[in-house]
């Protein structure tokens, strides 16, 4: 018979947090983190704008509906109806009547070299703004994958802090119980005690530094750093690519040139603007509609209100006291900065590219060095708490051989952290990540 204890005030036990894999922390860390919003956002700004300036070289289609009033000045004159009818002049000679109804449809389009320079520049800036947002992603990555094996890194020294404290209380139970069989001395177990007591020290220091290391990744993933999350166990580390593979990837997909290649190009365009201001424009009009003393398709003597007109002009710029020419000097100098920024890009991708695979390959080749080493320190250990038993070794020895132990597997944790990064850094470099 199963009793349910629903609804009868027991209250059950929380559900054990989701594991969270690496990619999932940085889905989450890219919905919270506010400078890779403002780079998303002005990216996708920068597309609207593009279609925006796209837009602009097509024709314009507006609805013109006006009524104006105009006082009399009392002198009629005659329509150009044939009844002879007539109607007092406005007293303003800019106006044409005294009652005036506009309702048009007017088409305008400009064609000139600004509006393919304008083209051009939002082409460039949305190419660079989306550059930038990689880059920013690209940072954020960074930023999760050291937090996330960061994290991973802690918990597994807070788990060789436990072992040692364990260790060094078994070692003072070891040393208090040989000591009342009158077979160590009483300074065995004052050292014994002291290494218990930096055992504890180091515990609390190794579960501050777990917990602050989880506060930071809980910032970038939830709203609450307090949140309790699990972390995934991510598969073994893939081995080193080549590095030919490597460089030609990074080389194709690298944002920093990416957006160092738009920032010319923007400055290009810019220098085209410039040459724009000394070329003249082409505006067109054409109006459909009516404009007369009457809101009516005819006016009151049969006359045709109803009709269009169209209009083309060209406007030559004769002197602008050298404005248009300093501009031009002044895109081309941008133009040159934007080169040498080009330039800069590329070495940097060269000294990454150097700096990041050199650093994987070297923390890829300590791997098997440093689990030997944990091996050896635990079997050497293990014999020389047998030695110490047996009355042939020192508390000496055993003390420095659990702080070799201790040293070696720290060390074989900061060392999988260290290869995981470094091969994280070049899988962002190449876009994999």
């Amino acid at each position: 018979m199963v009793i349910s204890l629903a609804g009868r005030g027991f209250a059950q036990a929380p559900a054990a947090p989701t594991p969270i894999t690496l990619d999932q922390a940085i889905q989450l860390a890219e919905g919270n983190e506010p400078a890779f919003a403002a780079a998303k956002a002005e990216s996708r700004t920068a597309a609207l704008e593009r279609k925006d300036v796209k837009a602009a070289l097509l024709p314009s289609i507006a609805a013109h509906n006006q009524y104006l009033f105009t006082e009399s000045n009392h002198i009629k004159s005659a329509t150009s109806g044939t009844g002879g009818a007539t109607e007092p002049l406005p007293a303003f000679i800019a106006n044409n009547a005294v009652h005036e109804y506009a309702n048009q449809a007017m088409v305008n389009e400009t064609i000139g070299l600004g509006g393919l320079a304008a083209v051009r520049l939002a082409d460039a800036n949305a190419a660079r703004a989306k550059a930038e947002l990689e880059i920013a992603r690209r940072g954020l990555v960074g930023t999760v994958v050291q937090l996330f094996y960061g994290v991973g890194a802690s918990s597994q020294k807070l788990a060789v802090a436990q072992r040692a404290l364990d260790e060094a209380d078994r070692f003072v139970d070891i040393t208090e119980k040989r000591e009342s069989g009158r077979e160590a001395a009483h300074s065995d177990v004052i050292k014994a005690h002291l290494v218990q007591q930096q055992r504890q020290r180091d515990f609390a220091d190794a579960r501050l530094e777990s917990q602050r290391a989880r506060l930071e990744l809980g910032v970038l993933l939830y709203a609450d750093p307090s949140t309790k999350y699990e972390l995934a166990d991510g598969p073994a580390p893939v081995p080193l690519p080549d590095r030919p593979s490597v460089e030609a990837a990074a080389r194709a997909y690298s944002p920093e040139i990416k957006s160092a290649m738009a920032s010319l190009q923007m400055s290009r365009a810019q220098t085209l603007n410039s040459w724009a201001g000394l070329l003249p424009d082409l505006a067109l009009n054409y109006t459909y509609g009516i404009d007369a003393p009457q809101f009516a398709s005819k006016g009151p003597n049969g006359e045709r209100n109803l009709a269009y007109s169209a209009s083309a002009t060209v406007d030559f710029p004769i002197w602008d006291w050298l404005t248009s020419e300093r501009k031009i000097k002044e895109s081309r100098i941008r133009a040159e900065a934007s080169k040498v920024a080009l330039t800069a890009a590329q070495r940097r991708l060269l000294a990454d590219l150097s700096e990041f695979y050199d650093e994987a390959e070297t923390a890829q080749n300590e791997l098997a060095s440093l689990d030997r080493s944990a091996v050896d320190a635990r079997e050497s250990l293990r014999l020389t708490n047998l030695r110490y038993v047996n009355g042939e070794g020192t508390v000496l020895e055993v003390v420095d051989a659990q702080s070799t132990l201790v040293s070696a597997e720290n060390a074989q944790a900061d060392g999988m952290v260290r290869y995981r990064v470094a091969l994280a850094q070049l899988e962002t470099l190449t876009g994999r990540l």
